[in-house]
């Protein structure tokens, strides 16, 4: 392994990549570090249990030894102990050994510097422990475009064709900005405006599509005595998505795309701007509920469900996040979710998706069977079993059917945006800056969102901050790379 790349993980810096959610933040259930899986009678229900001649002839031959390191977060242990002990059923010649805890990367950190690499690594870019992300820069993560070129293994489909559209382009999974993918989805968590359905129901209220129909039902709110907003103040970019999904309805993918890579003039073309007027004009107009921007996220969620407000950005993870918290009607009450607001009705309708991400090291000692591995990971019984241990969804077409025997009516309404042909989704990430740059996407939010809604700053003046931090770190790339 190179000085860079040692260099690199003893680092915990940057983060590239778009709030990913809850789900790989939430308390873990147990620690688990075992070197072999259990063969329970769960594993009688394998893959088989919907056919083995599902199967296709694109099954491979895969043998030895399989390491595996798995981050454990909100979706938990379970999954992971049962997929493992399917996968040695169906490939008996494989054996795996598997780490599985929420100090993923730490653990791992000495094997990566030594070269002893696992074969396989479920952990996120964004993770503050800097691992993945260090594999990234230094390009000793194994290129997987044409694991994704083959067929699926209960279809016969390419996998890229099985994917949700617009996963695989992001930077989160193509992080060179070439083509070539290096890192493969796990899980999908839509994100943007969360709001009460039943509600909505309750008085005759059409969800709004654009940003004009957004404020007409925030002035029936204050009728209503209820705010049309709430925010986390404390923590603001949880607006994140729901601003750039907007941003992609208003300007095209490839707008807020410039924006991921610090473009000159990208945060002020005249279709973006159109937007950031809208987030000052939530403040001017009087439609974000007074206090926002002091609260926190479990404080702000609390006073929408509470039903102060009608919407508060967020993601999936809410509704488990706040299992146990009051809300405004106890027998009826159901999570749904906004991607995002347009600005004509005939705009293109994107959706932002939480990242979680699986990667196998360039010096892997057996890549075969790791890849392997995340071709069973996408088959329908692995997605299917994912929404029962986990609670989550793979990030696969077709996913939301699977799985919404396993979900409550309040998830499946949030995740039913993933089943719409017609929506695109994307998974955010900007481009890696250094570690010593002087400004970071997060300051998008901090310092420019912030005094929006409090009042102190307009959006062209938050346009002109951000345009300058761009230009600084446009300086910081190109010194990097002399």
């Amino acid at each position: 392994m190179n000085k860079k790349l040692t260099a690199l993980l003893a680092v915990s810096s940057v983060t590239i990549a778009a709030l990913t959610g809850c789900g790989s933040g939430q308390s873990a259930k147990t620690e688990s570090t075992k070197t072999e899986s259990p063969k329970t009678e769960s594993t009688a229900a394998s893959l088989d249990q919907s056919g083995e001649a599902g199967i296709t002839d694109a099954e491979k031959k895969v043998e030895g030894d399989l390491e595996l390191a798995l981050f454990q977060g909100g979706y938990g242990a379970d999954y992971w102990e049962e997929i493992i002990s399917r996968f040695e059923e169906k490939y008996p010649d494989v054996h795996v050994n598997y780490k599985i805890n929420p100090k993923i990367g730490d653990l791992i950190r000495p094997q990566i510097i030594s070269g002893d690499v696992p074969d396989l690594i479920y952990h996120n870019m964004g993770q503050s422990d800097g691992v993945v992300l260090g594999l990234i820069k230094d390009k000793e993560l194994l290129e997987l475009t044409d694991l994704f070129e083959e067929n699926a293994l209960d279809k016969e489909e390419k996998l890229k064709d099985i994917m949700l559209a617009g996963k695989l382009e992001s930077k989160a999974y193509a992080p060179y900005g070439d083509g070539k993918i290096y890192l493969a989805p796990l899980n999908t968590s839509p994100t943007g405006l969360i709001y009460n359905k039943a509600l909505f129901e309750e008085k005759g209220w059409e969800v709004p599509e654009t940003w004009d129909e957004f404020f007409a039902l925030g002035d029936v709110a204050k009728e209503d005595g209820r705010a049309l907003i709430r925010f986390p103040g404390i923590y603001p970019t949880y607006c994140e998505n729901f601003l750039n999904t907007s941003i992609a309805d208003a300007a095209g993918m490839d707008a807020l795309n410039d924006i991921f890579d610090y473009k000159e003039g990208s945060f002020s073309n005249d279709k973006v701007m159109q937007v950031l007027k809208n987030i000052e004009k939530i403040k001017t107009g009087g439609y974000l509920m007074d206090g926002s921007t002091g609260l926190n996220h479990t404080q702000s969620q609390s006073e929408m469900m509470l039903g102060k407000a009608l919407f508060i950005p967020n993601g999936t993870w809410i509704e488990n996040e706040m299992k146990d918290a009051p809300r405004e009607n106890e027998e009826n009450f159901e999570f749904a979710l906004l991607p995002g607001l347009k600005l004509n009705a005939d705009d293109p309708d994107f959706v932002s998706t939480s990242i979680e991400q699986l990667s196998i090291p360039k010096n892997a000692k057996n890549p075969e069977a790791a890849k392997e591995f995340i071709r069973f990971i996408y088959t329908d019984d692995s997605v299917r079993l994912f929404g029962e241990k986990a609670q989550g969804m793979i990030a696969v077409k077709g996913a939301t059917d699977l799985v919404k025997e396993y979900f409550t009516p309040g998830m499946n309404n949030m995740f039913s945006v993933l089943s719409d042909e017609s929506v695109t989704t994307y998974s955010p990430a900007y481009q890696t800056p250094p570690a010593n740059a002087k400004f970071n996407k997060n300051m998008i939010y901090e310092n420019g969102l912030l005094p929006v809604l409090n009042g102190e700053m307009d959006a062209e003046a938050w346009a002109a901050f951000t345009e300058k931090g761009f230009a600084s770190l446009r300086e910081d790339l190109a010194s990097e790379n002399k």
